[in-house]
């Protein structure tokens, strides 16, 4: 039985680009059933609650996509780059560029999030229950300053903090290499922009059934690069200018 998706509502959405987020709890799911699910990755996992984390993830991600308008979902595959952020892109062989929209994953709590974005934009979605605690030692590792004294004043905030950084890392495409102390939230505030790095990120952050829900967004590329995405690009720059052009062969053929 297939769960039951919830499409999420933050808060004050921008017309563009264009982002949807989805949610569903946490199933029990046969590898061979998860389209977008590699057998591989899943073999290593050594716990079963991260292994159904992840194939519902990745069923809940084809659900979206499919929301979205892609319907050959047979053509496309999930990458990762250095730092495991993962993005959508075309199995190889099949010549096709055409932007797809960058994603992002998460799970907390028996739930899988996905959230997705117009290409050109990088996305980031995390959820925790409001109920959550965090442990004061925690605190350190997560904020410093003046942010760190106004979590401890105001520890309900902690958890939409915490939810708050992790959307950030994933927005970013650096995961736990941009340490959570560099990025400020402002506590208290749903609907926010971040400047990290030079860059800026749009942070929206509510509460839906009890549960922290953050996503942020940034101008960005989220996809990786192919050599077959380079060569598609050069025939077309070629054929756009006229010039004479071949693809994978240096000889020429003789038609008279």
């Amino acid at each position: 039985m297939q769960p039951k998706v919830e499409v999420l509502t933050p808060p004050q959405l921008p017309e563009a680009p264009v982002i949807t987020c989805y949610r569903c709890e946490v199933q029990d799911f046969a590898v061979e059933d998860v389209m977008l699910a590699d057998a591989d990755e899943v073999s290593t996992f050594v716990t079963d609650k991260r292994r159904m984390e992840h194939l519902s993830g990745r069923w809940l991600l084809h659900y979206s996509l499919i929301q979205w308008g892609i319907n050959s979902i047979d053509e496309i595959e999930v990458r990762r780059d250095e730092l495991r952020a993962p993005s959508l892109e075309f199995i190889h062989g099949i010549w096709r560029n055409e932007p797809l929209p960058s994603i992002s994953i998460g799970h907390g709590n028996g739930w899988a999030y996905v959230a997705l974005i117009a290409p050109g934009w990088t996305v980031g979605i995390d959820a925790e229950p409001s109920a959550r605690g965090i442990a004061d030692n925690a605190l350190d590792l997560m904020a410093s300053g003046d942010e760190l004294q106004q979590i401890r004043n105001n520890p309900e905030m902690a958890i939409r903090s915490w939810t708050a950084k992790e959307s950030v890392q994933k927005t970013m495409r650096m995961g736990m290499k941009l340490n959570p102390r560099e990025i400020e939230i402002p506590i208290g505030e749903e609907i926010c922009d971040i400047s990290i790095e030079k860059s800026i990120l749009q942070l929206r952050n509510w509460l839906h059934e009890e549960v922290h829900i953050s996503l942020s967004w940034l101008r960005g590329d989220g996809q990786i690069r192919s050599e077959e995405d380079d060569l598609l690009d050069a025939t077309r720059e070629a054929m756009a200018s006229g010039t004479e052009w071949q693809i994978g062969c240096n000889s020429t053929r003789n038609n008279s």
